[in-house]
């Protein structure tokens, strides 16, 4: 928690402030027992109503005053602690979206979505508590030992034996919480997983009937985060009973003992009052203490796992000395030299002794079964993933020396799963490129085959997409991607099996409409249907990671026994005549 209290050095000015304000409300609070001692002395016992008026009105005033600096704390400290949770969420938002998908993958969506959310939300409430409770408590406890001291010294001797059975009592009981404080954020982590997969998996979980085993397993998660959470209330339910049992008990001893004392005449009626009120601060002191013994490890387990986050170093990293870091892809030639990659824990290699060029105003077509490695070698190129062995280049540069933004700038990927964004279509479209012109949009939508349907939209391009693009047909999501691609004007267009989702009439018109817009880029288009590929200049054919054979449809009828198979099991005898 200390290294995500170093992103405070904007606010040190302001908790200094802070510090100064709430020296004065302890200081009034500590003057005000001693106040109504004198009154009590002074005032009522002598009878003296100017005195009782006088001393009265100052000790309102005394009052006033540490109400107005409680209140000014209280702001200042509410300020510091919102600012510290928008640096910290700001810092892990933009470390985030410098993860490869390794780095996504190995802490998981949900996880890093807890610990964004709720996992800063308790260091930024522990931190609103530290600013007050962390210097308020000591100050409180040790000024209301001095004054019970000076009040009388004698009747401390029951805050000795007090104090110490309160704070034995405190330890013990967070001691047995701490575990559980802990252990709730992962549950939380849970709840976030299931209730995101069923959010997101709705449709599946419909139409294969099970709604009532997605309920179970949230139910199950959500019985667990409760669970635990009572089984800690339960702990932490006998803090207050336990202190207010000792307090009052302490009470009741200086109550006794104070008798006898102002019963020799060693002590005033007022400074016994006095004494009760500084005993109830010191142990009020103690209890600020254990609460924040419950809270600050807690938020401690929550820093923990924010510091993972920050401290997770990125895989794929731009290098030290960037080549064409200022630059983008001029050309678009693309080639695998030797390529060979594994996932992390992977038993074989996903891609091995990969290469083959692909060429500006060519179509490279990648095809083969599932899990061949076809997706895989797709994210090679805009270093989504970084090669094991072998080189992956553009423009005759390995892609690990180029920065990634000006890498990326110069290609355009529709992947596997189209997703859209909240927004508008043209929005949407223009994500691709923030400065596209209305016809450049419209352009993009006519060769993506997009514009038919968004024309029959209530208001055309302006027509709001929902969370996910449930409003749209995954065909249509799929073309509105390829507009996304398309008005960029890449030299290099990656299609992960973009066009599974359309009709082989719409595919047909789309391939054309393509080959005339992307004449003098590079295209790499992987594909399940045989279709898709045929008319490629060149097809390469994966089998379990290795390439079996490249050439065109032709050549690989005659010499690829795995595209035979595929192409077989697609297309009739007449089709492949």
């Amino acid at each position: 928690m200390v290294k995500l209290f170093r992103l405070l050095k904007p606010y040190r000015a302001a908790i200094g402030l802070v510090m100064m304000l709430i020296l004065l409300q302890s200081l009034a609070e500590l003057y005000l027992p001693t106040l109504m001692a004198d009154i009590v002395n002074k005032g009522v016992i002598e009878g003296n109503k100017a005195y009782i008026w006088r001393m009265g009105g100052f000790m309102l005033g005394v009052t006033l005053a540490g109400t107005l600096v409680s209140v000014l704390a209280s702001l200042y400290a509410s300020r510091i602690s919102s600012g510290f949770g928008r640096l910290v969420r700001s810092k892990v938002f933009s470390h985030v979206e410098g993860f490869s998908l390794q780095e996504f993958d190995k802490i998981g969506t949900a996880s890093l979505i807890t610990r964004t959310t709720n996992d800063i939300n308790q260091v930024q409430q522990v931190l609103m508590m530290m600013l007050r409770m962390m210097v308020m408590a000591p100050m409180m406890c040790i000024g209301g030992i001095i004054m019970a001291l000076y009040k009388d010294a004698k009747l401390t001797l029951v805050l000795l034996v007090a104090l110490p059975v309160l704070a034995l009592a405190i330890w013990l009981i967070t001691s047995k919480g701490m575990p559980y404080f802990k252990a709730i954020q992962k549950k939380l982590d849970r709840i976030n997983l299931v209730l995101r997969e069923n959010l997101t998996g709705i449709r599946v979980i419909r139409s294969f009937n099970r709604t009532e085993h997605e309920r179970e397993r949230f139910v199950a998660a959500n019985a667990d985060l409760m669970d635990n959470a009572i089984k800690v209330n339960r702990i932490m339910a006998f803090m207050m009973p336990l202190m207010m049992l000792i307090m009052n008990l302490s009470t009741i001893a200086i109550v006794w003992f104070g008798g006898l004392r102002i019963g020799s005449g060693a002590m005033g009626v007022g400074d016994l009052m006095a004494f009760i009120q500084y005993a109830m601060q010191i142990m009020f002191s103690l209890l600020m203490f254990s609460m924040m013994f419950v809270m600050v490890p807690r938020a401690a387990a929550s820093a923990q796992r924010i510091n993972e986050v920050i401290d997770l170093e990125p895989t794929v990293v731009d290098p030290a000395a960037m080549q064409k870091a200022s630059s983008s892809v001029k050309q678009g030639t693309v080639e695998f030299r030797n390529v060979s990659f594994h996932y992390p824990g992977a038993e074989r290699p996903a891609l091995s002794d990969i290469s083959f060029t692909a060429k500006p105003g060519q179509v490279t077509a990648i095809i083969g079964g599932t899990g061949s490695g076809k997706s895989t070698l797709l994210g090679l190129i805009p270093r989504f993933f970084d090669v094991g062995e072998g080189s992956v280049t553009v423009d005759g540069v390995d892609v690990r020396k180029w920065g990634q933004e000006p890498l990326r700038s110069g290609i355009s990927l529709v992947p596997q799963k189209a997703v859209l964004f909240t927004g508008t279509v043209s929005e949407n479209i223009r994500y691709g490129k923030e400065d596209a012109t209305e016809e450049e949009i419209i352009a993009a939508s006519k060769t993506a085959q997009a514009l038919d349907f968004v024309s029959e939209m209530p208001e055309k391009f302006d027509t709001m997409i929902a969370q996910g693009g449930v409003n749209v047909s995954g065909g249509q999501k799929q073309r509105l991607s390829i507009a996304r691609a398309l008005v960029r004007r890449p030299k290099v267009f990656l299609f992960d099996d973009s066009f599974s989702a359309l009709d082989y009439k719409t595919d047909a018109r789309l391939r054309a409409a393509l080959k005339e817009e992307t004449s003098d880029a590079t295209v790499i288009i992987v594909a399940q249907r045989v279709s898709t590929v045929m008319d490629a200049d060149q097809i390469i054919v994966l089998d379990e990671g290795i390439i079996s054979g490249i050439g065109t449809h032709r050549e690989l009828m005659e010499h690829s026994s795995v595209y035979r198979e595929i192409v077989a099991s697609q297309l009739s005898e007449e089709e492949i005549a």
